[in-house]
């Protein structure tokens, strides 16, 4: 989860790496550091904390040269500090990394028994120590990263640097994603493409097991056979990598903001004129699937298992969703007539990739529903199905989530019209609520003063519960997800009728009860179990429509008033009080809205 970039430049790289970190930053913000080389003399500054306190070192003490790499740090071997920051650098080669090294321990001990000694608790080092010894045994530095990455078992995307080659990076990919950007006398390497589109719109993309050598002039990419395998060259629109707050105090605030317009415009990218559900090409033919398995971390899991009442309800197709650092592991049967579907708004979530390569050759097709059409886990699928957020900079999901909710309700009709389990009207009558909900969500939206007063209630508690019956439940699940993961506070979701089943023991008057209740065909159980609720002293706060609060909302701690919706599209609405409330509640608390403690964007190791 780390975010790496490296540059050979015609301008003093300083600056221009900083700039990129920033650009990475969502990846980790634990440390950061860079190298450069000037004059043939390879040198490094690192700083603690988030990338600023980096610029201020900086400031103070200055480093020259026109080739550098640079590196923010998601902590995973070794405590936040000045000695595990990368660059990591040993004699003459400096190396960042992203991923895990997972056998750092036995290459550390044999190096020990060579007298060399660590001065980290990193398992990156080992990447530069064993560089090093290999360059002091004679080999070149290229023959020496080499031979280094010959041995490194784990995942990994690596750049090195070495002393006395101002015009040379090399670079590798096992796992984890790497960029290489294309200049004019100068060339790129970066965790993504929006770390180098100021720099390039010109952009390859390693594969897995490729190896790169670059220069200002050139990049020879060698595959995991070591076979030249130069890639293509795209162009990227910058536009698309865009990362600005638009006026808003946090990138949250605005990408919340933004969904009316990106889910406009992937219902543009996939509706067609003539009022048909139109996907990329291959395509998929439901008629030769008789099972779902669907496979995600975090948010996006949520935004599965809210898509398994749409195919199962709506297309008859029984689903299955797991999450994906446990799929592989059970090492379930998968059925030739299986499809097997991967949501991730990178692409690059390092569990879900494993539960995709584990499907290869088993499920009769592989689709994938990602935000970065160019990542590894798109690249690897039948069937890609982009969802079309634009850059989620914000490490809380938001944006990403409510598309991916409206491309996997899409393709559940496509998949019901397939099945011919809906007619031509019914799938009408479905496609005009989802074009309607660009317009009810900026209605929500306006009713953010109302969260706001709502949060601060939230704000005071240590503990907090979330009730949805239906499709409501994967939404209570992701809002107790977006309360703990920005505000600190410990929430925890419930299917309401499970209540009784042992967490209404934790009801008293200190705990509030977030209750999801539309007036849909559940809306009386749920009732039920709010009162339940109130006759323990339990706060409640209602989320619900005018004519749910009407009948409801009496007694109620607080309540929150939403536009009445059909009920399919129900989960798309309410998305918006699930992160709204979060976020008011963590601007109540002074938390670090966009970043979190201990948390990344883009999870990229195990």
């Amino acid at each position: 989860m780390c975010g790496i970039v490296g540059v050979l430049g015609n301008h003093e790289v300083a600056p221009i790496l900083v700039e990129a970190l920033k650009r990475l930053e969502y990846r980790g913000y634990d440390s950061a550091g860079i190298a450069t080389v000037e004059n043939g003399a390879l040198d490094r500054r690192r700083a603690v904390g988030k990338l600023v306190n980096l610029s201020d070192l900086l400031v103070h003490e200055p480093l020259a040269g026109k080739s550098g790499i640079g590196h923010t740090r998601w902590a995973t071997h070794g405590a936040p500090s000045v000695l595990n920051a990368h660059p990591h650098q040993a004699g003459r080669v400096a190396v960042v990394h992203n991923g895990i090294i997972e056998n750092f321990r036995e290459l550390r001990a044999e190096l020990s028994e060579k007298g060399v000694d660590f001065v980290t608790e990193t398992d990156t080092e080992t990447v530069a120590l064993l560089t090093e010894y290999y360059m002091s045994q004679g080999a070149a530095p290229v023959a020496a990263a080499n031979q280094a990455l010959d041995r490194l078992q784990g995942a990994f995307a690596l750049a090195f640097l070495f002393s006395g080659e101002d015009d040379l990076i090399v670079a590798a990919r096992q796992g984890s994603p790497l960029a290489i950007g294309h200049g004019e006398g100068e060339m790129f390497v970066g965790s993504d493409a929006i770390a180098l589109s100021p720099l390039t719109d010109r952009i390859s993309y390693l594969e897995e097991g490729d190896r790169a050598v670059v220069t200002r002039n050139s990049v020879e990419v060698r595959d995991i056979n070591g076979t030249l395998a130069n890639r293509a060259i795209r162009t990227v629109q910058v536009g698309a990598t865009r990362i600005d707050k638009a006026g808003h105090k946090h990138f949250m605030a605005k990408e919340i903001a933004e969904q009316p317009t990106v889910i406009a415009q992937a219902l543009g990218h996939y509706l067609s004129a003539d009022g048909e559900i139109s996907l990329p090409n291959p395509g998929v033919d439901f008629t030769s699937i008789d099972r779902l398995t669907m496979v995600a971390c975090g948010t996006a899991f949520y935004a599965c298992l809210t898509a398994k009442y749409w195919f199962e309800q709506i297309a008859r197709l029984p689903v299955d969703v797991d999450v994906a650092s446990e799929f592989r592991y059970r090492e379930p049967p998968i059925p030739d007539r299986t499809a097997a579907l991967f949501v991730s708004q990178s692409g690059e979530t390092a569990d879900t990739l494993a539960a995709l390569r584990y499907c290869e050759g088993k499920a009769g097709r592989i689709l994938s529903v990602v935000n970065v059409p160019e990542s590894s886990i798109a690249r690897e699928s039948d069937l890609v199905l982009p969802i079309h957020a634009g850059v989620e900079v914000g490490v809380a999901s938001t944006k990403a989530f409510s598309c991916q909710l409206t491309v996997l309700f899409m393709l559940a009709l496509k998949a019901a019209r397939d099945r011919g389990e809906i007619d031509a009207k019914t799938l009408a009558d479905h496609l005009n609520a989802l074009r309607s909900i660009p317009g009810v969500l900026s209605t929500a939206l306006e009713s953010s003063k109302a969260m706001q007063k709502a949060s601060l209630k939230l704000a005071e508690a240590r503990d907090v519960l979330f009730l949805g019956r239906g499709l409501m439940y994967p939404l209570a699940l992701e809002g107790a997800l977006k309360l703990k993961e920005i505000s600190y506070i410990h929430a925890e979701a419930y299917a309401s009728g499970e209540l009784k089943h042992g967490p209404i023991a934790l009801v008293d008057k200190s705990v509030p009860v977030v209750v999801m209740a539309p007036r849909d065909a559940l809306f009386d159980k749920t009732v039920s179990n709010m009162q339940e609720v109130m006759a323990r002293k339990g706060r409640v706060i209602l989320i619900s429509d005018k004519q749910g609060l009407k009948e409801a909302g009496d007694g109620a701690y607080a309540t929150i008033e939403l536009p009445s919706v059909p009920d399919a599209v129900t989960p798309i609405l309410y998305a918006i009080p699930a992160q709204l409330l979060a976020y008011h509640t963590a601007v109540a608390k002074g938390t670090d809205v966009d970043q979190p403690r201990n948390l990344a964007k883009s999870v990229t190791v195990e």
